[in-house]
């Protein structure tokens, strides 16, 4: 049996809560499922809980309580949740966190020590990502050296380089123009069709409409679940 017919949901958030020192709630009794190839925007005002939902699927933050299941492993189980962020998610933080003093072809390439690839294989899966994201002219080029946009576009092609079963993104079009975010919201697009389930917090709406489904938070809650996208 595949793992896809063992598991319905490619992400499952069960009753979870985040409650910082203070005490702060970030979230509260919080549920979502995402199905497979399903790419979902969360929206809503700042501070209302969608950065930490996105560190708790990438196993950076823990819950307060309740169950982030990915892939039918409950993360709380995970050992080795370093190998679990390397190959089975890629993350687009919203401010880029390259690595100043390797070019962007190396940045890209980062994520893939450790993996079966070869150096030789790493540069090439750098250079085909850096090319998807239409910046295959910048591969020597510092992360100083480069727009915010494109040091965006860096990160993008970063988090995909051990092709992720999931992709959890921050804001990715918000250093980008608009033909740049067209292009990026096409590549997710393909992605997508692929099988890769894509959640991405976003505040532009026009970005949120080209998503399967959309989910706005308030207040560490789920208070509306648009309907699927035709």
């Amino acid at each position: 049996m595949s793992e896809r017919m063992a598991h319905q949901f490619a992400i499952e958030v069960k009753d979870v809560s985040r409650v910082y020192p203070g005490p702060v709630p970030a979230l509260a009794a919080f549920d979502l499922s995402v199905e497979y190839g399903e790419m979902v925007a969360i929206t809503g005002p700042s501070g209302c809980g969608k950065s930490t939902l996105l560190h708790l699927l990438a196993a950076i933050d823990t819950p307060t309580s309740g169950s982030v299941i990915v892939g039918g492993r409950d993360l709380a189980s995970i050992r080795d949740l370093s190998a679990y962020r390397r190959h089975d998610v890629g993350l687009v933080f919203q401010f880029h966190n390259l690595l100043p003093q390797l070019p962007a072809l190396s940045n890209v390439a980062l994520p893939m020590f450790g993996t079966h690839r070869s150096a030789r294989q790493r540069k090439a899966r750098a250079r085909e990502l850096l090319a998807e994201v239409n910046l295959g002219d910048c591969e020597d080029r510092l992360p100083t050296e480069l727009s915010g946009g494109e040091r965006q576009r860096v990160a993008i092609a970063r988090s995909l380089a051990n092709e992720p079963k999931i992709l959890l993104a921050d804001e990715p079009t918000g250093s980008l123009d608009s033909a740049s975010s067209t292009r990026l919201l096409e590549l997710f697009e393909r992605l997508t069709n692929g099988g890769t389930t894509i959640v991405m917090v976003t505040h532009d709406s026009d970005v949120a409409a080209h998503a399967h489904r959309v989910i706005e938070m308030r207040d560490g809650r789920v208070i509306v679940g648009a309907s699927t996208r035709l």
